[in-house]
């Protein structure tokens, strides 16, 4: 049990370490936070809130609109929205900012075509790697956050108390109004806290669109200006604010319990979706159907059409040695970084169920928050006290380790993503009841058989989809990767983002492409789980 606690308290060490800097700050240190507060943080900030004002907005609209039209109304095609909706979780917002940015651009297909049928000259769209730009880019990336859990919530008990307010002659809107948004307002607050959650910890989108945000201001601060202090700081400011995020979001789960079914209550599945006629099933249809276009099938068109461009006139064709190799590298620390977890995550949930001392139980808790953790923030956690035992004891070799080996991305990885795994054990666990250990007990089986021949066979699927969730977030991870990757151990992500910004859209398509077909893993388990319930 000693060895859980110190393992889930490395977990937690990264985050310590970035609050920790403040404590050595001197004179010298302290002219450099004033300096700060004078010149880049007012904009930072000022970037950083509207952002998450804007996305905020966007994805509690499009979320919460498809949520309410599938779970509430029926029209021609909604069993399909159900699932489709989920389609743009498997494309990361930096893999549709780079496929935005070559159909919007001055010389993409848009507005070439534009200009030929016009005969106009110039530009005809605002220029899209900007701030109005990037907004769309992570509402459409993010919007599926709000819509699990506000359709969970009005599923639950919505349709039932709609039907019930339709009984007492209330309107379609004051049924809508007065009815269906009330009851989901604790889960669209919920998925918008996530949604601000993954904005705030995006490196790749603001960096490729320019935008001075606190995640690219940490990377500069870092890697341009060579300054750890300011990095830290940087960093502890975004913590402050995800930690706020992450309150409010808890705040709404507990209190999307007022909303839910008892059991015995009435169930959501009892009553049937208002059908809907005329102009309205289209307008629900149009609703449904324009974030799927817009988030997944047009990129995806693009990003092929790119790869057959690439593979057409390319003066070496498609590098299928190179992909070869950063596939390999990604599949590799995926795979290794999603075994430790699931390792982890069943070793500490049994630790817990097992009547695991508080200790344990809180370090569990604390190692369960890296995930709301941004990665630019768990990097430079990492490298903070690298730099101080190597600037302590030059001949450690503490940076060469973290920077020129494998092991501080996995620790990195491990951080970000081990509450992934954990949440998916204990899910597994709470259907397991507390009975069947008790009779193995008293048959005399110790604690290790009774977690290898007893749980691990009843948890084989929770495990395995943990595991499954981690690889396909440490495919999909860019922030810490660019930061902490040893030399020649590029991984998909890195390098659709270097090609990127090296403006070889037609290069970046590949790696891009595979990023999404991997994502796709997530959408169908969800999927899945959605048809079982």
């Amino acid at each position: 049990m000693r060895l859980l606690t110190l393992c889930a308290l490395l977990l937690a060490l990264p985050v310590l370490g970035v609050v920790g800097s403040w404590a050595l700050l001197d004179a010298g240190s302290w002219s450099t936070v004033v300096h700060q507060w004078q010149t880049v943080l007012p904009g930072y900030a000022g970037t950083s809130l509207l952002l998450a004002l804007c996305v905020a907005l966007g994805v509690a609209a499009v979320g919460g609109a498809t949520a309410a039209a599938v779970t509430l109304f029926e029209f021609p095609g909604r069993r399909i929205f159900e699932w489709a909706l989920l389609l743009p979780l498997a494309m990361p917002a930096y893999v549709l900012a780079y496929a935005y940015t070559d159909f919007l651009q001055y010389s993409g297909p848009l507005q070439t075509a534009l200009r030929r049928w016009t005969g106009a000259e110039g530009a005809m769209l605002p220029d899209v790697r900007s701030f109005g730009g990037a907004v769309p880019v992570f509402v459409l990336a993010l919007y599926p956050y709000v819509y699990l859990l506000t359709r969970a919530a009005l599923q639950e008990r919505g349709v039932h108390l709609m039907e019930a307010a339709q009984l007492l002659g209330a309107g379609m809107s004051r049924r809508v109004l007065k009815v269906a948004l009330p009851l989901a307002r604790p889960a669209l607050a919920a998925g918008v806290a996530l949604a601000l959650m993954e904005t705030l910890a995006d490196y790749g989108v603001g960096s490729y669109f320019g935008l001075a945000t606190f995640t690219t201001g940490i990377y500069r601060a870092w890697l341009s200006m060579d300054d750890r202090l300011a990095a830290a700081q940087l960093a502890t400011a975004l913590l402050a604010v995800v930690a706020l995020l992450l309150w409010l979001e808890h705040r709404a789960q507990r209190r999307m319990r007022f909303v839910t079914a008892r059991p015995g209550g009435p169930r959501g599945q009892e009553a049937r979706p208002l059908p809907l006629v005329g102009r309205g099933r289209w307008i629900a249809w149009a609703v449904c159907a324009t974030p799927i276009v817009l988030g997944f099938l047009l990129p995806v068109v693009v990003l092929l059409h790119l790869l057959w461009q690439e593979a057409q006139y390319s003066e070496f064709g498609i590098p299928w040695g190179r992909f070869a190799q950063w596939s390999w590298t990604s599949f590799k620390l995926a795979g290794i970084a999603a075994l430790a977890a699931a390792v982890l995550a069943l070793a500490l949930a049994f630790g817990i169920r097992q009547g695991a001392r508080p200790g344990l139980r809180l370090a569990a808790r604390v190692a369960g928050l890296g995930y709301a953790v941004p990665g630019a923030v768990i990097s430079v956690g990492i490298l903070l006290p690298a730099a101080w035992v190597q600037g302590a004891w030059p001949g450690s070799g503490a940076t060469a380790l973290v920077t020129g080996t494998i092991l501080g991305l996995l620790y990195a990885y491990l951080v970000r993503f081990s509450a992934v795994a954990l949440q998916s054990v204990e899910a597994g666990y709470a259907r397991i009841p507390t009975s069947i250990d008790e009779s193995a007990r008293m048959l005399g089986a110790s604690r290790a058989r009774l977690l290898v021949g007893v749980h691990l066979p009843l948890l084989r699927r929770s495990v395995v989809a943990g595991a499954l969730l981690v690889f396909v977030d440490v495919m999909k991870e860019l922030p810490a990767t660019y930061l902490l990757r040893p030399f020649n151990s590029d991984t998909l992500a890195v390098v659709a983002y270097q090609l990127a910004k090296d403006e070889r859209l037609g290069e970046a398509a590949l790696p891009s492409l595979a990023i999404v077909v991997v994502g796709l893993v997530p959408v169908v388990l969800l999927s899945r789980a959605m048809h079982r319930r």
